[in-house]
């Protein structure tokens, strides 16, 4: 394509408002131009994201009926997501470029280029070519993958002054994961509802339909919902009734050790008896599960989830996740989703919610801002009155609005966790009440009192990689978690994701990542190189490790999170880098399953396998006390009196077993 500027008159132009969490945080504007061989397109796609800049162009041509001559796509589509990608189609020959890679393959008959969820118009461009060449089940798209396209029905929607009917169409192959768009009569893309590249809720709203934004999540959510339905019938489970498992070692998750030969005697959803085989026998009528070579534990609890799509339910259960703890999430979406797992018509693990707010500034996340005492009550009062658990803090609140926060969470019961906001000290907000902190990094920057909030992120990461964890100083901040009885859910494996290099590739220490559907593992998969800031984080990961050891032998309550990271498989990695830390296998498990079930009020129900509790359990071959990596091979997972395989679950989310 010229890059002398185009005078010719578009025949189509338009902006999209950009969201992230409901919140606008940019646009995309676009144009179409004829030109003699058809047509082309520009898009701009720009935003502001917690204080960072990301911005993508992209450009395409076609023929009159769309099939692809050109594309190309340069810059940024999430805060750490680079793309640089071209498609030039031949007459039997497709070019490509992906970064500095060059290849070429045959051209299909039917194809069409694109780089993921952004640029929205190339979607729109998308969708139009897929209806005008018989609307095939599959569709390669280059320079990779497959997407699937469907018509999912018809909405009425209010726009402005008037009420559209637009057509709702599901895409499955840019995300992980279904997105929904809607078009109206002329095929223009009204609104999209997605995922980013960092696993985080996005839409696109054309100019002049925002105020139907909320309309178009909660009708996302409805089709998830529907969605999550279909997923339950591919998978193999089966109601459980009166069921014995038998042969096999238990570990229990009160912090004895393992018991081999028991047998475990479940009625729906209750455990009835737990003990030696020869000592309980199996009831008449019962379902036997043998499980000889196997273990059998107290489901697992991921403490820093983020449940931004339907696919996230039957990847936590395969992974042995029965109970999540949400930090941050939209609240019609997730309630929603819990709401319809919890009544039978949806598939997924038990979900516990902390419901974000933050106060107004450029690094500001989702809708939900607190910079009065006023919103402080409104927002915990709505939270509370949708059933949440907790109240998560974010990064731009004041020190007046977190005090606010506090004091009205505390008073309706509800605790407090979360990141520590920039106009705090870790101290002061700990002395302010908040219960909970998220992320080990906060906890590392304790430890450094000469270093304030103003400091350079440059001499910031440096002093981390310097840290000394056994120091006067970093002893005297243990103590003082200590005595105020702070939690910290340390996140280690997503920490562990910023040391990725050529040099220290993610299957190095993650094997989940090669059985990622394709539009995940790109993120994962292709490392840029080893450099002085990746070798300086390995380093700052490191420490971080050491910390969460010290942390525990002070007798910090540690409660094991993810905050999303390689889905499914990181919270195993988080179990594996505590034992790495000090902590026994046995510890290192409860910080998984009875630990967190305690912290947040429901260890006399559910966390351990004893006699009346919930019977959320997991079967997994080998033995996690002798080797903890055993905990990644979950076979069977038991919740809400239903008894899945693993392996079907990963499989109706596009992973492999």
């Amino acid at each position: 394509m010229s890059a002398t500027p185009d005078r010719t008159p578009p025949v189509e132009e338009g902006r999209f408002r950009l969201h992230k969490f409901q919140q606008p945080i940019g646009e995309e504007v676009y144009q179409i131009r004829g030109t003699a061989s058809g047509l082309e397109a520009r898009m701009d796609f720009r935003f502001q994201d917690r204080g960072q800049e990301v911005s993508l162009s992209a450009e395409f041509a076609a023929d009159p009926s769309l099939n692809a001559l050109h594309f190309r796509a340069d810059g940024t589509t999430a805060r750490s997501v680079e793309v640089h990608v071209a498609v030039d189609a031949r007459e039997r020959e497709l070019r490509l470029r992906n970064r500095d890679c060059e290849t070429s393959v045959p051209r299909p008959e039917r194809f069409f280029p694109t780089v993921g969820y952004a640029p929205i118009a190339q979607q729109m461009l998308l969708v139009r070519y897929w209806l005008g060449h018989g609307s095939p089940p599959e569709l390669p798209t280059y320079p990779a993958g497959r997407v699937r396209i469907a018509l999912r029905g018809q909405d009425r929607v209010r726009l402005g002054d008037r009420t559209e009917r637009l057509d709702r169409v599901s895409v499955e192959g840019l995300i992980w994961g279904r997105e929904s768009l809607w078009f109206d009569r002329d095929r223009s893309l009204v609104a999209a509802v997605t995922i980013d590249a960092e696993l985080d809720h996005f839409e696109a709203v054309r100019q002049g339909a925002e105020s139907a934004l909320g309309t178009f999540i909660g009708l996302a959510g409805a089709d998830g919902m529907a969605s999550l339905g279909d997923t339950r019938d591919r998978v193999s489970s089966s109601a459980t009734g009166l069921l014995a498992f038998v042969h096999c070692t238990v570990i229990d998750g009160t912090g004895a050790g393992a018991r081999p030969g028991a047998t475990v005697v479940v009625r729906d959803d209750r455990i009835l008896q737990v003990g030696p085989g020869p000592e309980v026998p199996v009831p008449r009528g019962a379902t036997v599960v043998e499980g000889r070579g196997r273990a059998l534990l107290p489901g697992l609890w991921d403490m820093h989830a983020h449940f931004q799509q339907v696919e996230w339910g039957p990847i936590y259960l395969a992974a042995g996740v029965t109970t999540v703890r949400d930090c941050g999430n939209e609240l019609e979406f997730l309630t929603a989703v819990r709401d319809a797992i919890s009544s039978g018509r949806g598939i997924g693990p038990r979900i516990l919610a902390a419901g974000v707010v933050d106060g107004s500034g450029p690094s500001a996340v989702g809708i939900a801002r607190v910079d009065t005492e006023e919103q402080a009550v409104d927002w915990v009062d709505r939270y509370r009155a949708a059933g949440f658990q907790q109240i998560k803090v974010y990064s731009s609140l004041s020190k007046t609005a977190l005090t606010a926060v506090v004091r009205a969470a505390h008073r309706r019961g509800l605790t407090v966790t979360g990141h520590i906001p920039m106009a705090v000290s870790p101290r002061e907000a700990v002395e302010a009440g908040q219960d909970q902190i998220n992320h080990i990094g906060f906890v590392a920057s304790m430890m450094l009192p000469s270093l304030g909030p103003e400091a350079p992120r440059s001499e910031r990461l440096a002093a981390m990689a310097r840290l000394d964890v056994r120091s006067a100083d970093a002893r005297e901040a243990v103590e003082f978690l200590r005595r105020h009885g702070t939690v910290v859910d340390p996140t280690l494996a997503l920490q562990e994701l910023y040391t990725i290099s050529s040099a220290h590739p993610v299957e190095r220490f993650e094997p989940g990542a090669a059985k990622l559907p394709p539009e995940l593992a790109a993120r994962f998969l292709n490392p840029g190189p080893d450099t002085a800031d990746t070798r300086q984080f390995a380093e700052i990961f490191r420490r971080q490790v050491e910390l969460v050891g010290e942390l525990h032998r002070a007798g910090i309550v540690l409660v094991a999170g993810t905050d999303q990271a390689v889905p499914g498989h990181s919270l195993h990695r988080e179990v594996e880098l505590y034992v790495e830390a000090g902590m026994t296998p046995v510890e290192a498990i409860r910080a998984a399953s009875a630990v967190p079930a305690r912290v947040m009020g429901l260890g006399a129900d559910v966390g351990t396998i004893e006699p009346g509790k919930r019977a959320d359990l997991i079967l997994v071959r080998g033995n996690p006390l002798a080797q903890i990596r055993d905990l990644r091979n979950v076979e069977r997972v038991l919740t809400g009196g239903r008894l899945y395989e693993a392996a079907d679950l990963w499989r109706s989310v596009g992973f492999t077993p």
